[in-house]
């Protein structure tokens, strides 16, 4: 990927990308764009992602484990979830269920 805005509007660029009903993690979106140590800088992007045009579907980027770490950003918290099961995502306890049948990697779909 040809990177020529800030970090964060790159992040936001490949989250917009994450199809419907599928999700991907904030350390497999650092790993695409080169930084692989910066899963929490991608958190930070998404969590700056809410007022961003277009919009970024933040609901779609989870830990590594598939858990809902991001849910705290969301008004109200429970959102996350809602907008996930909304694509047909089934979530029990804050887990993705099926995390790797929905898992999303930039490095494979996008090259």
């Amino acid at each position: 990927m040809k990177r020529a805005g800030s970090f964060f509007e790159d992040v936001h660029d490949v989250a917009r990308l994450i199809p419907e009903g599928r999700v991907t993690s904030y350390g497999a979106i650092a790993k695409y764009l080169g930084t692989g140590m910066s899963a929490r800088m991608v958190g930070w992007a998404m969590n700056a992602s809410f007022n961003a045009e277009p919009p970024v579907p933040a609901h779609r980027v989870v830990n590594r484990q598939g858990l809902l770490t991001g849910k705290i950003h969301f008004s109200p918290p429970e959102m996350m979830q809602a907008l996930l099961e909304r694509e047909g995502i089934r979530v029990e306890n804050d887990c993705i269920i099926d995390f790797q049948k929905h898992f999303w990697d930039p490095m494979v779909e996008l090259g």
